[in-house]
């Protein structure tokens, strides 16, 4: 089969790897309808994240069932699939408490921009719709399998309440579904943190009210104008930044939320800060198999369609022209057809 391959920073590259095969008996083998660059792919890509040996990247996926293992008994082949960046056997204490990304058998998926793909965890990770979907249905289910998730999760996370005002910090594919989980939680003003006019459109398309292009402590001055000098009671944080978590918490008013969803770089939090300020901090990886069924009901109903943030689809041996576009800020998000 073909895929990517990063070997340095700037440096992916379609190759061809060795097909994929059954390994456990909770395997999968899916053929890829459609996969993706994601935003926490540039960080290598940029250079802020050790490489090591040439590896294959891609952690967001669609596709069809080819073969399964012996123990996979919830999807068969011929079905399509929806999965998540990290999966999970759905049965330990931590799945049947909704941590999913916390699972004992977690395994971080880091091949998926290829032809084919081994699903690890299958019986456990995999959600099987109805019917094939039409093919306008496929970006947004592929954005189910993390950036949707991860928006709904920060936006949960925060907790997001029918009626109250929610900040989104970033605007990139994740702040973006951020936007739309707010909506659907019931926010009534959602302020979008963005300096990029064509984000700002499709912020205020998803269900944005109130657009703030300033950065930094001028940025959280404005929200706080917005929100008579009191601060949001919900803040998603959707870069993992050490700016972006400050532009958080201090955008957030005393007895409010962060939740946080960008993979931090260099972020640290001041215990006696955090202490004072009475904001609750609660993040990390989405467990977004809790939230599949849900979402892509949303989804195949019409309700949403986080689909739109691909705004740059090519054929997948161009996969390295979606990180180039990506990291160049000419797309918010590169979908790759095989």
């Amino acid at each position: 089969m073909r895929g990517a391959v990063i070997h340095a920073p700037g440096d992916v590259r379609f190759e061809t790897l060795d097909d994929p095969k059954i390994s456990r008996p909770t395997d999968a083998i899916i053929r890829t309808v459609a996969t993706c660059v994601c935003g926490s792919d540039l960080w290598p890509y940029r250079g802020l994240e050790p490489i090591g040996e040439p590896h294959p990247m891609g952690h967001e996926y669609v596709g069809i069932v080819e073969e399964v293992g012996s123990e996979v008994t919830h999807v068969k082949p011929g079905q399509f699939v929806v999965g998540s960046f990290a999966t999970s056997d759905n049965t330990c204490a931590n799945c049947r408490n909704g941590w999913q990304s916390s699972c004992l058998n977690r395994e971080f998926m880091g091949t998926c921009q290829a032809d084919y793909v081994r699903i690890p965890n299958a019986h456990g990770t995999l959600v099987a719709t109805d019917e094939h979907p039409s093919g306008e249905a496929v970006p947004s289910l592929l954005a189910v399998s993390d950036v949707m998730g991860t928006g709904w999760y920060a936006a949960l996370a925060a907790e997001v309440k029918p009626g109250s005002t929610a900040v989104v910090v970033g605007d990139g594919a994740v702040g973006l579904c951020g936007v739309i989980a707010a909506k659907e939680l019931g926010a009534e003003r959602i302020i979008a943190m963005s300096r990029h006019e064509s984000r700002q459109k499709l912020a205020l398309e998803f269900g944005a009210t109130d657009i703030v292009s300033e950065r930094g402590e001028d940025g959280i001055a404005r929200v706080k104008e917005l929100t008579g000098g009191i601060g949001a009671d919900s803040v998603l944080e959707c870069v993992g930044t050490a700016e972006s978590m400050r532009q958080a918490l201090h955008s957030a008013r005393p007895g409010g939320n962060v939740g946080f969803v960008g993979v931090p770089h260099e972020v640290a939090v001041d215990g006696q800060e955090l202490f004072f300020s009475h904001v609750g901090l609660r993040g990390g990886p989405a467990p977004v198999r809790r939230y599949l069924p849900e979402l892509i009901d949303l989804v195949l109903s019409g309700r949403i369609n986080p689909g739109k943030v691909f705004d740059l689809t090519l054929p997948l041996d161009q996969v390295a022209e979606g990180y180039k576009a990506m990291d160049e800020r000419r797309a918010i998000k590169a979908l790759l057809k095989p």
